[in-house]
């Protein structure tokens, strides 16, 4: 019998992506630290499912903030107020549109399928 699931918290044990997350945002520590944490993360999530048996583990089921920013990034639907032009949205646009900053506000939030 073959095993799969949908998909893995993202978070981490103990908050850990969280608490890198909010540290970043508070210019604690650097775009390379928040990297590393969300690496080490995903391997760890990796190795578990495969540890666990799971036959088919998911792909592309990270997310630094939120799924639909992460679509919304890679269309390339960026609002001009964020001054992206071309080329690789960085952690800068990709926050600034999620949480805005202090010259643009954050993206309206949109509930898709009335859920929560």
């Amino acid at each position: 019998m073959s095993s799969h699931i949908v998909g893995y918290p993202r978070i981490g044990p103990k908050r850990k992506l969280k608490f890198a997350l909010e540290s970043f945002w508070d210019g604690k520590t650097g775009v390379d630290d928040l990297q590393t944490v969300a690496a080490n993360l995903r391997n760890s999530i990796w190795k578990h499912m495969a540890d666990a048996g799971i036959k088919y583990i998911p792909s592309n089921t990270f997310s630094y903030y939120d799924q639909m920013l992460d679509t919304t990034a890679m269309l390339g639907a960026v609002s001009s107020r964020y001054g992206w032009e071309s080329g690789e949205i960085g952690f800068e646009i990709y926050f600034s549109m999620a949480r805005g900053n202090d010259s643009v506000p954050a993206m309206e939030m949109t509930k898709w399928f009335d859920t929560n």
